[in-house]
């Protein structure tokens, strides 16, 4: 039995510049939520960042369990294979679960959040920014609808790492620059190729320059597609298409993403309702698990292992 109020109380694990920038100013701003505190590796940054909300701040492990019982549910803004086992260990505690993309780099933790969610009977949202903003979700929902598609092509192109000297916050992310584009940006693409063209049946996988990866996908529908990602090119070469082509032509993913923590609300309306139907959400954690397991492939053939 999870633990639930009349508005849903979340807290937020992680204290970066993405729970600063997205999720904690989402949270804060939800009609339907109770915004229960920040847990955060850096007391200062998770102290901070509560002051501004005006809730409480969490810090050490003690703290962790501490806002899991004054929350009825976690968002979770940190690394993926710190998030994973933070995740396995909220769904324990009853909390529902708001989880960032990737769930994991690693199969069996992502297995684990999905094993202890079903276990306690706790809703779960993997927030695929693109499965929740508002012009290109649904175009997905759209194309996801329609028969016929033949083939597709995805380039998500960052320029993150083309200069040493980024002032980007996230171009001091190490599991970024550790993973690349395959894990960071590579959930978008699968996020959205998927529902349209239906799970990977096959890959292969290649390399490209720096950290740029090339995949060519066979899908359970008959269609192919073609996926390039990196976060290494040339300013001027950097940017997202998705293009389909099948029996009604083309069709491509309209431009720009909207505002994220207008998203990210879309994502908590989405978590909430689903706690209120007991109705699994598309990307709920069964749908995050798959993502893992399919980037981890690719891994695994770059790497030349035999996945």
């Amino acid at each position: 039995m999870t633990k639930q109020t009349q508005q849903l109380r979340i807290g937020l694990l992680g204290a970066g510049p993405w729970a600063e920038s997205t999720q904690a100013p989402a949270l804060a701003g939800h009609p339907d939520v109770v915004f229960s505190g920040v847990w955060g590796r850096r007391p200062d940054a998770a102290a901070t960042l509560a002051d501004a909300h005006g809730t409480a701040a969490f810090t050490g492990d003690d703290g962790i369990d501490a806002l899991f019982a004054v929350s009825d549910a976690v968002a979770l803004a940190l690394p993926p294979d710190v998030q994973a086992p933070l995740a396995a260990r909220a769904a324990a505690a009853g909390c529902h679960l708001l989880l960032d993309k990737p769930v994991a780099t690693d199969v069996a933790a992502a297995r684990a959040v999905a094993t202890a969610a079903e276990d306690a009977r706790v809703a779960s949202v993997v927030f695929c920014t693109l499965r929740f903003a508002a012009d290109t979700a649904p175009w997905v929902a759209e194309q996801a609808a329609e028969d016929g598609w033949f083939t597709a092509h995805a380039q998500w192109l960052g320029s993150l790492y083309a200069d040493e000297g980024s002032d980007s916050p996230f171009a001091a992310s190490p599991w970024r620059r550790e993973k690349g584009g395959l894990w960071d940006v590579g959930p978008h693409a699968l996020s959205a190729l998927t529902p349209v063209l239906g799970d990977v049946t096959t890959l292969s996988a290649g390399r490209g320059p720096a950290d740029t990866v090339h995949l060519v996908l066979r899908h359970a529908s008959g269609a192919s597609s073609t996926v390039t990602l990196g976060l290494s090119a040339p300013g001027k070469a950097a940017g997202t298409s998705l293009v389909l082509l099948g029996e009604r032509g083309r069709a491509e993913l309209p431009d720009g993403w909207g505002d994220p923590v207008d998203s990210f609300r879309t994502a908590v309306d989405a978590l909430l309702e689903a706690v209120r139907t007991g109705k699994a959400h598309d990307c709920d954690i069964r749908f995050g698990v798959r993502l893992t397991e399919i980037l981890a492939e690719a891994e695994a053939q770059l790497a030349g292992e035999v996945p």
